[in-house]
């Protein structure tokens, strides 16, 4: 716990700071996922701690609930008399080729479609099996990535730190933050209460670490919203992920919408985006254009292979990086397994969405003091690097006794009742609480 929590305020430039951890329990893993998850989910606590010792002279103390932090991990929702679609699309998911192992994902209908122009239509895993039977890890995982799609073969930790990809990553900081642009210098109009209140967040990102960045942001009080393209849906974690937020869409290739966005923007005190690393370029949205149209923006982004190197521009998810670099086959080994054994919880993504949030409070607490605005990019693959380091996890389930919503809300989402499981975070006198419940994408109008 400690050397993943010294790591991470060394990234973000926090002080060294006593939180107090309660609660028994960990994710059963070869990698230490619960210890991550407290960590992480502290060094956002903490950056708001920090914030209000600005503004109030005051230094909250911070309590972190490891079993909860576990829960949360996976997810903090549980449905009453309806239930949540699945999270995987039918065919996503590991296949032996006739060297290896590689992972298909195929949860969107265009990533789908991509693998499917490659190997052919399957109607069913059985089909999926025989097709990428016939196929070497190398070739199939190039050619789905040219097609368009997600695919990532099996590699060992030893393989990545090989690869020029591995090394391009395992080269660039936990989290890259700078200052940049003009200045902007707004006065806090938080609370002891609610911190971030005032603060508009818009929010570009899909699954999954993008939105639980900004999730954490409306329970401190953030007006966020989310924008989506027009016919994009993520049903098996809306529920999760969209509490707090409202939701709109806008079709960024249209130019009366575009008009829509860059009036957003220009009010924006936070952008957080989750595009490959030259999506928001070729839409004429560069770093640059960002900061002219919204002088002292707050600039978070995020991908999944990291910033350098060869795959800069890869699609990438929590899974197709744990195949990758090696996490995966560490889980195989570590559990006797034949097959691929990622680990038990998407971590990387709900890690790197919490440091997210904690980059994004620093940048206005910076912006606060000196009205500059700033950036801060991550990765998954960077946050894989520093869960592999800090060595091995454990064979011990969380008990039985412990799974059971003790603390939860109802919750009214759009879907019927819920219970939303007891935050993991205790910040004295400061409650994470969200006014909006879940909701359907595109449920609101574009605007502030």
């Amino acid at each position: 716990m400690t050397d993943f929590l010294t790591s991470i305020q060394a990234a973000l430039g926090l002080p060294a700071t006593a939180i107090t951890f309660t609660a028994d329990g960990a994710l059963p893993s070869a990698f230490a996922v619960t210890d991550l998850a407290c960590a992480s989910i502290a060094a956002a606590g903490q950056a708001v701690s920090e914030l209000l010792r600005q503004q109030t002279g005051r230094l909250p103390p911070l309590e972190v609930d490891r079993r909860l932090a576990s829960f949360w991990f996976s997810t903090s929702l549980r449905p009453l008399g309806w239930s949540v679609p699945p999270l995987w699309d039918p065919i996503a998911g590991d296949y032996a080729t006739h060297d290896g192992w590689i992972r298909l994902h195929t949860n969107a209908p265009h990533h789908r479609a991509a693998a499917e122009s490659v190997l052919g239509a399957c109607a069913d895993r059985k089909t999926m099996v025989a097709k990428v039977a016939q196929w070497a890890k190398d070739d199939l995982e190039r050619a789905v990535v040219e097609a368009g799609g997600c695919a990532a073969q099996m590699r060992s930790w030893q393989a990545w730190q090989a690869h020029p990809q591995g090394m391009a990553v395992n080269a660039e900081p936990l989290i890259d933050l700078s200052t940049a642009g003009s200045a902007r210098s707004p006065a806090w109009q938080g609370s002891v209460a609610q911190p971030l209140a005032g603060v508009k967040v818009l929010d570009l990102t899909r699954v999954l670490a993008g939105p639980i960045a900004s999730r954490f942001l409306a329970g401190l009080g953030a007006d966020v919203l989310r924008i989506d393209p027009p016919h994009w849906n993520e049903p098996g974690v809306i529920p999760e992920v969209t509490l707090g937020k409202r939701c709109a869409r806008l079709d960024l290739h249209d130019s009366s919408e575009r008009q829509v966005f860059e009036s957003l923007l220009k009010e924006a005190d936070v952008l957080l985006h989750g595009y490959r690393a030259d999506a928001l370029e070729r839409l004429g949205y560069g770093a640059s254009e960002r900061q002219k149209l919204a002088p002292g923006l707050i600039d978070i982004s995020l991908n999944a292979y990291g910033w350098s190197g060869p795959w800069q521009h890869r699609r990438g998810f929590d899974s197709l990086v744990q195949m990758s670099c090696g996490i995966a086959e560490a889980g195989m080994h570590w559990k006797h397994a034949g097959t691929p054994t990622p680990l038990p919880v998407q971590a990387l993504d709900h890690a790197t969405g919490y440091l997210m949030a904690a980059s994004a409070i620093m940048a206005l607490t910076q912006r606060l003091k000196t009205g500059q605005g700033g950036t801060a990019r991550l990765s998954l693959a960077r946050t894989a690097k520093l869960l592999i380091e800090q060595g091995p996890g454990t064979r011990a389930p969380l008990r039985a006794e412990e799974t059971r919503d003790r603390g939860s809300l109802i919750e009214q989402t759009a879907w019927g009742p819920a219970h939303r499981l007891q935050v993991p975070l205790k910040i004295s006198a400061t409650p994470l609480q969200w006014a909006i419940p879940a909701g359907e994408l595109g449920a609101h109008r574009a605007q502030w």
